[in-house]
């Protein structure tokens, strides 16, 4: 029976995103995009998709990340001069990419973004901080009249990792954090009244960035993310505790 239940493997329900990422690949393969062609714009993507134009944004970013597609902001996006080959097992791997491992997001997200946060206190400018005011207020005033502020969390913590002023960790924050925010609200991992104890948390992180401090910037992103970080260690435990057990 054991060996049989090993054999059965979760069902795994694609995102827009990455049906997006998959039928590109196709079209690379293919031979109908080829190494150096230039994708259609997001508008047209998204009308043939027939998908928002942020499901297609994010689709291309992940591309961006991995090396497969390199953006001309004068020219377009096109696919990289790899060998099909390449593109076909980096492609397959991004689309088999384990977003169910929820306990190791919270991990790798948890660690990003104190590192994040600290770079933003130290390179924020003024206009990084006129921003990240904005997405505050703008989250706050969506919490005041009882709405879904799902995007508008998201933004902040954009606009913290564009304030970093490394494309790199903004790329990945950009990934991991829009799943997992969804993930936390809409199943209510942290409690029905989430989202206005995060207000005043909100508000100690951007204090901490504007005043340059370093410190109490990751000290106040650790904080926010706390209750999370904590559901992760415990399933990590669990998971530890399991394991052993069926050794």
């Amino acid at each position: 029976m054991k060996s049989l239940i090993e054999n059965i493997t979760a069902i795994r329900l694609e995102s827009p995103v990455d049906k997006i990422i998959g039928q590109l690949k196709q079209l690379i393969v293919s031979g109908q995009l080829k190494p150096g062609d230039r994708l259609p714009a997001e508008r047209v993507l998204s009308e043939r998709f027939g998908v928002g134009r942020s499901y297609i944004r994010e689709a291309i970013l992940k591309l961006e990340f991995y090396g497969l597609l390199r953006t001309n902001p004068q020219s377009g996006t096109y696919v990289a001069g790899l060998s099909i080959n390449v593109i076909d097992n980096i492609i397959s791997d991004i689309i088999k990419f384990n977003k169910d491992d929820f306990n190791a997001l919270i991990e790798a997200r948890y660690h990003l973004e104190l590192n994040a946060v600290k770079l933003a206190a130290e390179r924020r400018t003024e206009e990084d901080l006129q921003s990240l005011l904005e997405a505050m207020e703008a989250y706050e005033n969506k919490v005041a009249i009882g709405g879904d502020a799902v995007e508008e969390d998201m933004v902040f913590h954009i606009k913290i990792a564009k304030a970093t002023k490394n494309s790199v960790i903004e790329s990945m924050i950009l990934i991991l954090v829009p799943d997992l925010i969804k993930n936390i609200v809409q199943n209510k991992i942290c409690g029905d009244n989430r989202a206005k104890t995060a207000i005043e948390e909100h508000r100690m992180i951007y204090a901490a960035i504007e005043s340059g401090d370093m410190s109490k910037a990751e000290e106040a992103m650790a904080g926010h993310l706390d209750e999370i970080w904590q559901i992760s260690k415990a399933g990590f435990a669990a998971q530890n505790i399991i394991e052993k057990a069926e050794i």
